[in-house]
């Protein structure tokens, strides 16, 4: 096993950092690991804002929930998809709003931005990990975008999809198992079987129950499927559609 597998292996989310920043040379790489990831069409299509003003991650923390590790931490990275960018390239090029529009609000321009984004972003984390830094994905941003958006100065197509806090490490966290391979990982089309797809899940809550008890001495025996079950039972939100068509991304 080489370095790199054995860095993904190694990823837990941390949440608890020392007081040390980043220094610009890990910023610059971070950033930079970030953008050779694998991008469609070569759209590039992300912006990522780097937070280092006290005040503004104690209001992000705030928007995001009140987690602490948000305003607390090396440096905190907030991944955008960026489709302003494409509008400027076009508005260089002489071409009309009615000959992009189209393209600009569909949807698949926007899976585009949101998996080059996100592909982006998980270069950065591992880059971060790579250095003996931590990391955390912060989805929290979207609970109010509108207020992200504002503080931010994100014009219109520009999406704050979710933040990563980084830091050197003041505890780290146990591994979470993850599923099963055989889960995840179907050969040849999609595993229909059902009472196979219920054996691998019950097996695995018992590993998620067994997990959580271990970690707070018996206070918790979640089960996996319980957790997504409540997840899928309290729908949250449910503006985001309202959001992208105020930015302009009503995605025909």
């Amino acid at each position: 096993m080489n370095d790199t597998i054995q860095t993904l292996l190694d990823h837990r989310s941390i949440r608890s950092y020392t007081d040390k920043p980043l220094t610009n040379e890990q910023i610059q790489l971070i950033v930079q690991s970030a953008q050779a990831a694998a991008t469609s069409s070569y759209v590039q299509a992300y912006t990522i804002i780097g937070i280092k003003d006290a005040t503004k991650k104690e209001k992000l923390a705030e928007l995001s929930g009140n987690q602490s590790y948000v305003a607390k931490n090396g440096h905190f990275f907030v991944f955008c998809l960026d489709l302003h960018r494409l509008e400027l390239s076009a508005e260089l090029e002489g071409a009309t709003v009615e000959q992009i529009e189209q393209t600009l609000n569909s949807t698949e321009m926007f899976m585009i931005g949101v998996i080059d984004t996100a592909l982006a972003a998980q270069n950065a984390a591992i880059a971060a990990e790579s250095m003996g830094l931590g990391i955390c994905y912060i989805g929290g941003l979207r609970n109010k975008l509108d207020d992200v958006s504002e503080l931010l100065q994100t014009p219109n197509r520009v999406i704050p999809l979710f933040g990563l806090s980084v830091g050197h490490p003041a505890n780290r966290s146990d591994l979470k198992p993850r599923l099963p391979l055989a889960s995840v990982y179907h050969e040849d089309g999609y595993n229909q079987d059902k009472e196979q797809l219920f054996e691998q899940l019950r097996d695995y809550d018992q590993e998620i129950s067994n997990y959580y008890s271990v970690r707070t001495n018996g206070a918790r025996k979640d089960r996996w499927t319980e957790a997504m079950t409540k997840l899928l039972q309290n729908p949250k939100r449910l503006y985001i559609k309202r959001f992208l068509n105020d930015k302009k991304l009503p995605l025909d």
